[in-house]
């Protein structure tokens, strides 16, 4: 079997949903399997999903194990040469597994691979790419040095602003909402580190991967979407658990050595980072929610028979009023179908995302929901059809 694509699931049933759509369409050229694990996520998930995908291996687990854990259990069930680990809230575009598989295969010693990512508001996100976050790079990344200096190569390591996000190149760090790797180095260099319940750890199996004399790289030639505000929400347990897993990364690759005012820096400038996070967490942007009694003017573009289909169910269930024009539209509805792709989708968002007048959401062929996150730092919106 060619690939194993692991995804982990906790109460995002409808971003799933829509990611399931797209990773099938993505791979189906390939001898692939796709694992669902369901960290207990107390909904009816499985109930909603299962039937929906029955060519879908699903886990559940009777407590939420975290994610690396979690990534493992499926890790140990994978048959696959080549495993992608995948959040749960993106959108793959058709060509997907095909393009970064001829990748893999034309670079000597390439360990982890990553690709281009964008938000839902058609955004690039810069942890598409990072550097490994030693104490200086952590140091300027918390004191704000590295957004002060964007492009530069001594203070913006942590998201490699120094090199181009258009043109492939060696990444260090590769994000675990869309990590490619071979089974073969996942079996030198072991799974994920299950101490960190959540965050980090992509980092960590970047470190190691590396470590074990391989190249992790960046690759642009295709591009996803991922709904940055919906894995987790951002409010203050979110930073707690981001930063504390920043202080479990630096204690188990850095700590020796260190001296003592260094280490003193870095954690005051971890205490002081959370802090201001925790303050500003609150503070979104984008395009903006039509507010109190304001109905969402929706605009459907795609594919014809979808839409079709989808303009009599958004008027009975009161959440939108179906305009005609984009331009009289708040919101953007992108229908997938037989006309209208994925990567059209995708292509689309990124298009609209430079106006930032529309909030976008995507509904796929034969899904019964519609879903979008406009605003990273926030929650994202599910529309059950």
């Amino acid at each position: 079997m060619t690939l194993s694509v692991i995804i982990v699931n906790f109460r995002v049933k409808y971003f799933l949903e829509l990611c399931l759509h797209s990773v099938e369409k993505a791979v189906r050229s390939l001898e692939a399997e796709i694992i669902v694990v369901d960290n207990h996520s107390g909904d009816d998930s499985l109930d909603y999903l299962r039937p929906r995908f029955p060519a879908v291996r699903f886990i559940a687990n009777k407590e939420n194990l975290g994610f690396g854990r979690a990534c493992n259990q499926a890790l140990a069930q994978a048959n696959g040469e080549y495993i992608l680990f995948l959040n749960p809230d993106t959108i793959l575009p058709e060509d997907f597994a095909l393009h970064c598989l001829s990748f893999l295969v034309a670079i000597p010693r390439i360990g982890g691979l990553g690709v281009r990512m964008v938000d839902g508001s058609g955004h690039f996100l810069k942890e598409s790419r990072r550097g490994f976050p030693t104490p200086w790079v952590g140091f300027c990344r918390l004191t704000g040095l590295s957004a002060l200096f964007p492009r530069s190569r001594f203070f913006s390591t942590y998201y490699l602003g120094h090199l181009p996000a258009n043109a492939p190149h060696p990444a260090p760090v590769l994000s675990g909402a869309c990590l490619w790797v071979s089974r073969a180095i996942l079996d030198k260099v072991g799974g994920f580190d299950e101490q960190f319940f959540l965050y980090a750890e992509d980092i960590d199996l970047s470190y190691r991967i590396e470590n074990a004399g391989y190249r992790n790289f960046y690759y642009p030639g295709t591009t996803i979407v991922h709904f940055k505000g919906e894995s987790t929400l951002k409010d203050i347990r979110y930073v707690r658990q981001f930063y504390r897993a920043m202080r479990q990364f630096r204690r188990k690759h850095f700590n020796k050595g260190l001296p003592a005012f260094l280490d003193l820096g870095v954690q005051a400038a971890i205490q002081v980072r959370a802090g201001v996070a925790a303050v500003m967490g609150g503070f979104g942007g984008g395009a903006k929610a039509p507010g109190n009694g304001e109905r969402v003017r929706t605009f459907l573009r795609g594919d014809a028979t979808e839409i079709a289909r989808l303009k009599p169910l958004l008027a009975a269930s009161g959440e939108s009023v179906i305009v005609d024009h984009q331009q009289e539209a708040s919101e953007l509805l992108f229908c997938e179908g037989e006309s209208f792709s994925f990567k059209e989708s995708i292509q689309q968002l990124q298009r609209v995302g430079k106006a930032g007048r529309w909030r976008v959401k995507f509904h796929a062929s034969g899904s019964g929901s519609a879903v979008g996150s406009p605003d990273r730092n926030g929650r994202g919106e599910a529309i059950d059809l």
